[in-house]
Protein backbone atom coordinates (compact mmCIF):
# COMPACT_ATOMS: atom_id res chain seq x y z
CA UNK A 1 0.00 0.00 0.00
CA UNK A 2 2.90 2.38 0.71
CA UNK A 3 4.13 2.02 -2.90
CA UNK A 4 0.70 2.95 -4.26
CA UNK A 5 0.50 6.05 -2.06
CA UNK A 6 4.03 7.09 -2.97
CA UNK A 7 3.21 6.66 -6.67
CA UNK A 8 -0.01 8.64 -6.24
CA UNK A 9 1.78 11.46 -4.41
CA UNK A 10 4.36 11.62 -7.22
CA UNK A 11 2.01 11.19 -10.18
CA UNK A 12 -0.93 13.33 -9.07
CA UNK A 13 0.88 16.70 -9.28
CA UNK A 14 2.20 15.78 -12.75
CA UNK A 15 -1.28 14.79 -13.92
CA UNK A 16 -2.77 18.02 -12.55
CA UNK A 17 -0.04 20.10 -14.16
CA UNK A 18 -0.61 18.46 -17.56
CA UNK A 19 -4.38 18.91 -17.16
CA UNK A 20 -3.84 22.64 -16.59
CA UNK A 21 -1.14 23.31 -19.20
CA UNK A 22 -2.46 21.35 -22.20
CA UNK A 23 -5.82 23.19 -22.51
CA UNK A 24 -4.06 26.55 -22.11
CA UNK A 25 -1.55 25.63 -24.84
CA UNK A 26 -4.35 24.49 -27.14
CA UNK A 27 -6.30 27.70 -26.52
CA UNK A 28 -3.21 29.76 -27.37
CA UNK A 29 -2.74 27.78 -30.60
CA UNK A 30 -6.44 28.31 -31.45
CA UNK A 31 -6.12 32.06 -30.76
CA UNK A 32 -3.13 32.27 -33.12
CA UNK A 33 -5.06 30.53 -35.89
CA UNK A 34 -8.02 32.89 -35.37
CA UNK A 35 -5.66 35.89 -35.47
CA UNK A 36 -4.26 34.63 -38.77
CA UNK A 37 -7.74 33.97 -40.19
CA UNK A 38 -9.04 37.45 -39.26
CA UNK A 39 -5.89 39.12 -40.61
CA UNK A 40 -6.39 37.24 -43.88
CA UNK A 41 -10.07 38.28 -44.02
CA UNK A 42 -9.10 41.94 -43.52
CA UNK A 43 -6.55 41.75 -46.31
CA UNK A 44 -8.98 39.83 -48.56
CA UNK A 45 -11.54 42.61 -48.01
CA UNK A 46 -8.97 45.15 -49.22
CA UNK A 47 -8.15 43.05 -52.29
CA UNK A 48 -11.83 42.57 -53.16
CA UNK A 49 -12.51 46.28 -52.81
CA UNK A 50 -9.58 47.23 -55.05
CA UNK A 51 -10.71 44.64 -57.62
CA UNK A 52 -14.26 46.06 -57.69
CA UNK A 53 -15.64 42.93 -55.99
CA UNK A 54 -16.60 44.50 -52.67
CA UNK A 55 -20.33 43.72 -53.04
CA UNK A 56 -19.80 39.97 -53.32
CA UNK A 57 -17.19 40.00 -50.53
CA UNK A 58 -19.56 41.86 -48.18
CA UNK A 59 -22.44 39.53 -49.03
CA UNK A 60 -20.29 36.54 -48.06
CA UNK A 61 -18.57 38.01 -44.98
CA UNK A 62 -20.80 40.63 -43.33
CA UNK A 63 -23.22 39.60 -40.59
CA UNK A 64 -26.82 40.32 -41.56
CA UNK A 65 -27.05 43.22 -39.08
CA UNK A 66 -23.58 44.64 -39.81
CA UNK A 67 -23.22 48.36 -39.07
CA UNK A 68 -20.34 50.71 -39.79
CA UNK A 69 -19.56 54.01 -38.09
CA UNK A 70 -17.59 56.04 -40.64
CA UNK A 71 -14.79 58.51 -40.04
CA UNK A 72 -17.09 61.06 -41.66
CA UNK A 73 -19.53 60.85 -38.73
CA UNK A 74 -22.26 58.64 -40.19
CA UNK A 75 -23.75 55.23 -39.44
CA UNK A 76 -24.26 52.96 -42.43
CA UNK A 77 -26.10 49.64 -42.28
CA UNK A 78 -25.40 46.49 -44.25
CA UNK A 79 -28.16 47.04 -46.82
CA UNK A 80 -26.98 50.57 -47.63
CA UNK A 81 -23.34 49.49 -47.87
CA UNK A 82 -24.14 46.58 -50.18
CA UNK A 83 -26.28 48.82 -52.40
CA UNK A 84 -23.41 51.32 -52.65
CA UNK A 85 -20.87 48.56 -53.32
CA UNK A 86 -22.99 47.28 -56.22
CA UNK A 87 -22.93 50.77 -57.77
CA UNK A 88 -19.34 50.58 -59.05
CA UNK A 89 -19.77 53.68 -61.24
CA UNK A 90 -20.14 55.88 -58.13
CA UNK A 91 -18.21 53.83 -55.58
CA UNK A 92 -14.65 52.66 -56.23
CA UNK A 93 -11.30 52.30 -54.54
CA UNK A 94 -8.07 53.62 -56.04
CA UNK A 95 -6.02 52.87 -52.91
CA UNK A 96 -6.51 51.07 -49.58
CA UNK A 97 -3.32 50.54 -47.60
CA UNK A 98 -3.75 48.68 -44.31
CA UNK A 99 -0.98 48.67 -41.68
CA UNK A 100 -0.38 48.06 -37.99
CA UNK A 101 -3.03 45.33 -37.85
CA UNK A 102 -3.56 43.76 -34.43
CA UNK A 103 -6.13 41.05 -33.73
CA UNK A 104 -7.34 40.11 -30.25
CA UNK A 105 -9.36 36.93 -29.70
CA UNK A 106 -12.01 36.58 -26.99
CA UNK A 107 -13.19 33.02 -26.42
CA UNK A 108 -14.34 30.96 -29.39
CA UNK A 109 -16.71 33.42 -30.97
CA UNK A 110 -15.34 36.98 -30.96
CA UNK A 111 -12.30 38.71 -32.40
CA UNK A 112 -11.42 42.38 -32.65
CA UNK A 113 -9.16 43.70 -35.42
CA UNK A 114 -7.57 47.14 -35.11
CA UNK A 115 -5.57 48.77 -37.88
CA UNK A 116 -4.55 51.96 -39.65
CA UNK A 117 -5.75 52.51 -43.21
CA UNK A 118 -4.92 55.12 -45.83
CA UNK A 119 -7.37 55.28 -48.68
CA UNK A 120 -8.27 57.06 -51.88
CA UNK A 121 -11.93 56.31 -52.67
CA UNK A 122 -14.95 57.54 -54.54
CA UNK A 123 -18.02 57.17 -52.33
CA UNK A 124 -21.44 58.02 -53.77
CA UNK A 125 -19.63 59.94 -56.53
CA UNK A 126 -17.58 62.02 -54.05
CA UNK A 127 -13.76 61.71 -53.99
CA UNK A 128 -12.40 61.06 -50.51
CA UNK A 129 -8.91 60.48 -49.23
CA UNK A 130 -7.99 60.02 -45.62
CA UNK A 131 -5.97 58.05 -43.10
CA UNK A 132 -8.16 56.37 -40.49
CA UNK A 133 -7.97 54.11 -37.46
CA UNK A 134 -10.47 51.26 -37.63
CA UNK A 135 -11.80 48.71 -35.17
CA UNK A 136 -13.64 45.71 -36.66
CA UNK A 137 -15.64 43.26 -34.55
CA UNK A 138 -15.81 39.71 -35.94
CA UNK A 139 -18.14 36.97 -34.66
CA UNK A 140 -18.02 33.29 -35.35
CA UNK A 141 -21.41 32.23 -36.75
CA UNK A 142 -21.59 28.44 -36.95
CA UNK A 143 -17.91 28.10 -37.81
CA UNK A 144 -17.72 31.08 -40.20
CA UNK A 145 -16.22 34.42 -39.22
CA UNK A 146 -18.57 37.32 -40.01
CA UNK A 147 -17.93 41.05 -39.72
CA UNK A 148 -20.48 42.36 -37.20
CA UNK A 149 -19.47 45.99 -36.72
CA UNK A 150 -16.82 48.52 -37.71
CA UNK A 151 -15.93 51.95 -36.46
CA UNK A 152 -13.38 54.34 -37.93
CA UNK A 153 -12.01 57.70 -36.90
CA UNK A 154 -9.65 60.06 -38.67
CA UNK A 155 -6.02 59.45 -37.70
CA UNK A 156 -3.50 62.11 -36.74
CA UNK A 157 -5.97 64.86 -36.00
CA UNK A 158 -4.39 67.78 -34.19
CA UNK A 159 -6.56 69.33 -31.49
CA UNK A 160 -5.90 72.97 -30.63
CA UNK A 161 -5.43 73.98 -26.99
Amino acid sequence: MAKKSKWLVTALPVILLVAAVVPAALAQKDAKSVEAAITKLEMDSRKADLAGQNASWMKAHNAADYTMGTSWGAWEDNAELQKDAADTANNKSAKRDISDIKVSVYGNSTAIARYKESYDLTIKGEHRTRTILTTDTWVNEKGTWKLAASHSSQADQKIAD
